[in-house]
C-alpha cells in the first residue's frame, strides 16, 4: 500500500507543468482581480470597501466606535482602490493604474474624523503609496509606461500628509511605543488604552524608513525605529523571545504568549526587509537572534525537514518567559513564516512548514483563522481571504522552481473561485467547515491575494525577468530594492549607525548569516517532491485528511 501512496502524491504534484496550463491560471488570477476590482469601482468607491454579496460600499461604522474589526482599518479614504495600485502596475494594465492614480489625487483626503490603527493605515495606505509613486518615478519603466503626465510627486505628499496625522501616536509615550490608534484630525483621543501588540508597534520601519529616505526627513524613521528597539530591549533576558501584548507606559508585558501568529508576525518580517531594504547591520543583528530564539523555543517536531523520525516541524505558541506551551492552536497568519524563512535562505525548514498549512487548506479548501492541531478542529472557523499561503507558495516556487507548488497555487485558486466568489467581488468565508459566507471584501485580497496568484503563474512578468530587485512589503506592496534607500542623510542623527561599518552590502547577508541552507535544495529534486511523499502523508493525517 505504502508505494501505491507514494506514487499517487508522485502522480499528483510531480513532472512537469504544461506552459498553456499555467497561462490559463495566469489569466484566471488576474480575471479574479479583475471582477474584484470592477465591482469594489461600479458598486463601492469611493467608500472603503466592497460588500459583495449585497453590492454595496461601506465605511467606517460611526454609529459604533468599538467596533475595532471595521474601524481599525476603513477611514474614509477609498481604502480599496489604494490598497490595488501596484497591483494594477504588475499585471501591466497602465491604462487602469493611471486612471486610478489620478482619481486618488483628485479624490482622497486625509482630513477625516476617522480613528484608524496606525499599523493597518500604514501598511495599506501609506505602503501602497509610496510604491506608486516608486513606480511611477522609477526611470526603467519595468511594468510598461506607468508615468502619469505632469505628475508633481502627488502620491508623495499624501503619503507625507498621512504619516504626519500618524505622528500623534508616537508622543507622550514613556517607552516610545506608539499608541495603537490615533483619529486623523485629532490625534490620540482622549480614551485611548495603554496596550498595543508587537507586531502593530514593531512593524512601522519600512514604509516610514521608505519615506523618511525620499524625503529626507528622518523623522519618520526614527520614531518607528525607536518603537523597535524599545521592544527588542523589553525581551525576556531567559529565553530572548517577546510577547503579544505590552504596555506602552510602562513596558510591562500584558500578553505573554510568544509566537509566529497575530500580533507577533510582522514584526519578525520588518527586521529582515528593513536591512534587505536598508542596510542597517542592527536590524539583521536583532533578526538573526530572533530567528535563533525562535527556533530554540517555538519549534517542534523532527530536526530535519526531509529525513528521519518524529512529528513535522511545527512552531508553536509559547510563554515568552518559560517557553512553555501555552495553547495547540495555530492561526492563519504563521503561514507568511515559510515565505520569510525563504528570504533568508531556510528553504527546507520553509518546505515543510508550508506543507502543514497546505494540508489544513487542503482539508477545508481554505485556512481557518485559528486551527487547533490537537483536536484536528478549526478553534476559529473564518476565513477573509488572506494571502499568507499563496505569499509562501509563491517565493517557495521563485527558490526551488518545483511544479509542486504551481499545483499548490491551481488548488488554491480553484478554491477560491469555488467557495468564495460572490455577486460581485469575493466574499470572506464566515464558517471554512460549512461553506457559509460573510459580507466582506477585505483589501488585501486585491492587494495581496490575487497579487501573489498572478505573480507565481506569470513566468514572464517584469518582477522576475527585468533585472530589478523587488521586496514586498507586508501588505505585498512592491518596491525595488534601490541604492537611493541605503544611504540616510541623517547619520549624525541615528547614534552608533554613522560609519560605513555598519552598513552591510546585499551580498553579505549569507555570509553573515548561519543559515546556508540556499545549497541544499540540488536541481534533480526539482521535479521530485520537495517534501517526500511518506512525510506528505504524516502531515495529510495529522490533519485528518487521510
Amino acid at each position: 500500500g505504502a508505494a501505491a501512496g507514494g506514487d499517487e502524491y508522485e502522480r499528483r504534484y510531480s513532472g512537469a507543468f504544461p506552459p498553456q496550463l499555467r497561462a490559463r491560471l495566469r489569466d484566471a488570477a488576474r480575471g479574479m482581480f479583475v471582477f474584484g476590482y470592477d465591482s469594489y469601482m461600479e458598486h463601492a468607491f469611493p467608500r472603503d470597501e466592497l460588500d459583495p454579496l449585497h453590492c454595496r460600499g461601506r465605511g467606517p461604522d460611526r454609529r459604533d466606535p468599538s467596533n475595532l474589526n471595521i474601524n481599525d482599518v476603513l477611514g474614509n479614504y477609498s481604502l480599496t482602490l489604494i490598497d490595488a495600485l501596484d497591483t494594477l502596475a504588475v499585471m501591466g494594465n497602465s491604462s487602469e493604474f493611471q486612471k486610478a492614480v489620478k482619481l486618488v489625487i483628485d479624490t482622497v483626503s486625509f482630513d477625516k474624523d476617522s480613528t484608524v490603527q496606525v499599523f493597518e493605515a500604514t501598511i495599506r495606505v501609506l505602503g501602497s503609496l509610496l510604491s506608486a509613486h516608486i513606480i511611477i518615478t522609477d526611470t526603467k519603466q519595468p511594468f510598461g509606461d506607468m508615468t502619469i503626465k505632469d505628475y508633481d510627486n502627488e502620491l508623495l505628499h499624501l503619503a507625507h500628509d498621512l504619516a504626519v496625522r500618524l505622528l500623534p501616536a508616537f508622543e507622550n509615550t514613556k517607552t516610545g511605543i506608539p499608541y495603537p490608534r490615533v483619529n486623523l484630525k485629532k490625534g490620540v483621543p482622549p480614551d485611548s488604552h495603554n496596550e498595543t501588540c508587537t507586531a502593530g508597534a514593531g512593524s512601522l520601519l519600512v514604509e516610514f524608513g521608505i519615506l523618511s529616505r525620499l524625503l529626507g526627513d528622518s523623522t519618520f524613521e526614527w520614531v518607528a525605529r525607536r518603537a523597535v528597539k524599545a521592544l527588542w530591549s523589553l525581551r525576556s533576558n531567559n529565553t530572548g523571545l517577546l510577547g503579544n501584548v505590552v504596555n506602552i507606559q510602562t513596558g510591562h508585558w500584558v500578553g505573554k504568549q510568544s509566537g509566529l501568529g497575530a500580533g507577533s508576525d510582522s514584526f519578525y518580517e520588518y527586521l529582515l526587509k528593513s536591512y534587505i531594504l536598508f542596510g542597517e547591520k542592527e536590524d539583521l543583528e536583532m533578526f538573526n537572534a530572533a530567528y535563533q530564539n525562535i527556533q530554540n523555543h517555538l519549534r517542534r517536531g523532527r530536526e530535519a525537514c526531509n529525513e528521519g523520525e518524529g512529528d513535522p516541524p511545527l512552531y508553536v505558541n509559547v510563554n515568552m518567559y518559560t517557553g512553555q506551551l501555552m495553547n495547540t492552536w495555530i492561526d492563519s497568519l504563521q503561514a507568511f513564516f515559510p515565505g520569510l524563512q525563504v528570504l533568508i535562505g531556510d528553504v527546507e525548514d520553509a518546505i515543510c512548514l508550508h506543507a502543514f498549512y497546505y494540508a489544513i487548506w487542503k482539508r477545508y479548501g481554505a485556512l481557518p483563522e485559528r486551527y487547533n492541531w490537537q483536536l484536528q478542529a478549526p478553534d476559529v472557523p473564518f476565513y477573509p481571504l488572506r494571502p499568507e499561503l499563496v505569499e509562501s507558495t509563491y517565493l517557495l516556487y521563485q527558490a526551488t522552481k518545483n511544479p509542486f507548488y504551481l499545483h499548490v497555487g491551481m488548488d488554491i485558486l480553484q478554491s477560491l473561485e469555488k467557495y468564495t466568489k460572490a455577486k460581485c467581488g469575493y466574499a470572506t468565508l464566515h464558517h471554512v467547515v460549512e461553506k457559509t459566507k460573510e459580507d466582506r471584501m477585505e483589501s488585501f485580497f486585491l492587494s495581496e491575494t490575487c497579487k501573489y496568484l498572478y505573480l507565481l503563474f506569470d513566468e514572464e512578468n517584469p518582477v522576475h525577468k527585468s533585472g530589478n530587485k523587488f521586496m514586498f512589503t507586508t501588505e505585498g506592496h512592491i518596491v525595488s530594492v534601490d541604492e537611493r534607500f541605503r544611504s540616510s542623510l541623517w547619520e549624525d542623527i541615528l547614534p552608533a549607525e554613522g560609519d560605513s561599518a555598519h552598513k552591510t552590502k546585499p551580498t553579505e547577508l549569507k555570509a553573515a548569516n548561519f543559515s546556508s541552507n540556499c545549497n541544499r535544495v540540488p536541481d534533480e529534486r526539482r521535479y521530485l517532491l520537495p517534501l517526500k511523499s511518506n512525510y506528505m502523508r504524516q502531515i495529510d493525517r495529522m490533519v485528518g485528511l487521510i
